[in-house]
């Protein structure tokens, strides 16, 4: 079947069972009630207010996301001098578990009972405290050798279920804050402002705090003080290992400020009372349900290798910064200028996916990094021309962020135009993506951390072999190039245009009115 024919035949299935039904009853609905029920839809927009403190709630898992993205693999390499490979372990498992309990936590969110606080609040403030703990632990330093691998390995993976249980149900809320689509893509843009803006806080915080203090001695004067170099290091190292514990204590506060916002100034609303013979889905009914969506799929795949190929960049910057260009002492001010210049074009990028259309806007925005990427490993390292490509970089980085979360929605709205009689699954679609990302990032970064140990990476070392260097040059270039150009054939097949995108929020608002109106006058009656 044509997919213009498909469209014609779920919207005209939608249709006779939401309009012809909604016509009968508007015939009992008075001039003075249809007023009221205007004004009710009115009052169903988000102020400003409500919206920034939405947005706040994606912050902490920026935050944390930045500096564990940014800064983990060259802490656990250089600092914990963890071996390369008990590294790339810890990466890639921490990654897969996190992946694992996305799905899981969806499924449980989704079954979650209304409370007085909502449906996906307790969640968040229940997992709050526990995921601030465990992100604390993961930035110290055991004074034992022997189990130090299992110490991060244990708090890694505790610290990412906790983020889960509170991002999960903030992922899912969207659908929850407003029924108007453009109020909630209004939302996204406060959301993704702030994300942006909370990786750019991460990165600062993190990167100038730990960017102050350095594990590399300076070179001796004297030919005779080895004794002096050595206690240089040591006592720079435990110095290094403070700084990291004060920038994780730092950070904690923020995440703690930001989930309180989002508490006190966002009210959930509740679905409406739709009845339904079906009985709810299993997890694994809903999974294929999900899955055989597909736009959906289509939308998840595509995103999953363009944010695989920026993973994959965050992962390996730092140390491409620091081994491959030598710029040791200007990493985390390069960092912060990549993230800075991503904060201030995501309302640009906003303006213009408005105006010309989503998927034009992840054409222009993931391409416009590709010639910059290759520019940095083309040309001899140079500070100023580093932060040029940073800025430039930046752009598409701010592109990257927005545009996955904003497309999202959409395919959740299609699901619902195609499956009327279906609900309580959004925190599903959100898991599921969440979970392919992260099980694909834990093991590109755990490949990339172990070619760098076949590289000939040096733990503690200032000073890494020249095949250090070009494997890095390989991770943060050729190969996120190749992976953005997959994801974009992937993501030209997805078929959900402007066109389909607003008739499908007309048939939903159709649907909304209907039941609203039948709800009302069930109450008058």
């Amino acid at each position: 079947m044509a997919r213009g024919e498909g469209a014609e035949q779920y919207t005209a299935t939608l249709l006779t069972a939401t309009v012809k039904p909604m016509k009968t009853e508007i015939k009992a609905i008075k001039p003075n009630e249809q007023r009221s029920f205007t004004e009710k839809q009115r009052k169903n927009g988000l102020s400003v207010w409500n919206k920034l403190c939405y947005a706040f709630g994606g912050a902490p898992y920026q935050i944390t996301g930045s500096t564990l993205g940014f800064f983990l693999q060259i802490y656990l390499l250089d600092v914990a001098q963890l071996d390369p490979f008990y590294a790339s372990i810890i990466l890639f498992v921490g990654r897969a578990w996190d992946a694992i309990t996305d799905p899981t936590v969806g499924f449980l969110v989704s079954r979650s009972r209304w409370t007085s606080i909502g449906r996906m609040m307790p969640w968040i403030l229940f997992s709050t405290p526990f995921a601030v703990l465990t992100y604390f632990l993961i930035w110290y330093v055991p004074s034992f050798e022997e189990g130090k691998v299992i110490w991060y390995l244990v708090f890694y993976c505790l610290f990412q279920s906790m983020q889960t249980c509170f991002h999960v149900p903030y992922s899912a809320l969207t659908m929850f804050i407003s029924s108007d689509q453009k109020e909630r893509d209004s939302a996204t843009a406060y959301r993704m402002m702030v994300e942006v803006l909370g990786t750019v806080l991460g990165t600062a915080i993190q990167g100038q705090i730990v960017g102050g203090v350095s594990s590399c001695p300076t070179e001796p004067k004297d030919s005779n003080s080895t004794n002096t170099t050595m206690n240089t290091t040591i006592v720079s190292l435990e110095d290094t290992k403070q700084a990291y514990l004060l920038a994780s204590g730092v950070i904690c506060i923020i995440y703690i400020f930001c989930a309180t916002v989002l508490f006190f100034g966002v009210k959930e609303q509740k679905e409406s009372d739709r009845k339904t013979s079906a009985p709810p889905l299993t997890f694994r009914q809903g999974l294929w349900v999900i899955v055989s969506h597909g736009p959906y799929v289509k939308l998840v795949i595509g995103f999953l290798f363009t944010s695989l190929a920026f993973m994959l960049l965050e992962g390996n910057f730092a140390l491409f910064i620091t081994h491959a260009l030598g710029h040791r002492n200007d990493f985390q001010n390069i960092l912060l200028v990549i993230m800075l210049s991503g904060t201030l074009t995501i309302p640009w990028w906003q303006w213009f996916l408005t105006r010309f259309g989503k998927k034009t806007a992840t054409y222009c925005g993931i391409l416009w990094a590709v010639p910059f990427m290759i520019l940095i490993v083309s040309i001899q390292s140079h500070l100023i021309i580093s932060y040029l490509v940073s800025v430039a970089a930046g752009v598409s980085v701010a592109a990257a962020f927005l545009l996955p979360w904003s497309m999202l929605p959409d395919a959740v709205d299609d699901f619902k135009v195609q499956n009327p009689d279906i609900h309580g699954h959004e925190a599903l679609f959100y898991s599921f993506y969440v979970f392919f990302i992260k099980f694909a990032s834990g093991l590109s970064l755990g490949i990339s951390t172990l070619s760098l140990k076949f590289a000939g990476y040096v733990t503690g070392e200032c000073s890494q072999p020249e095949a250090v260097s070009s494997t890095l040059k390989v991770l943060v270039s050729p190969v996120p190039i190749i992976l953005i150009i997959i994801g974009l054939l992937v993501i030209k097949t997805y078929p959900i245009d402007e066109e389909r995108r607003q008739g499908n929020r007309k048939l939903l608002q159709d649907l909304l009115d209907s039941e609203s109106e039948t709800s009302e006058l069930g109450s008058s009656v």
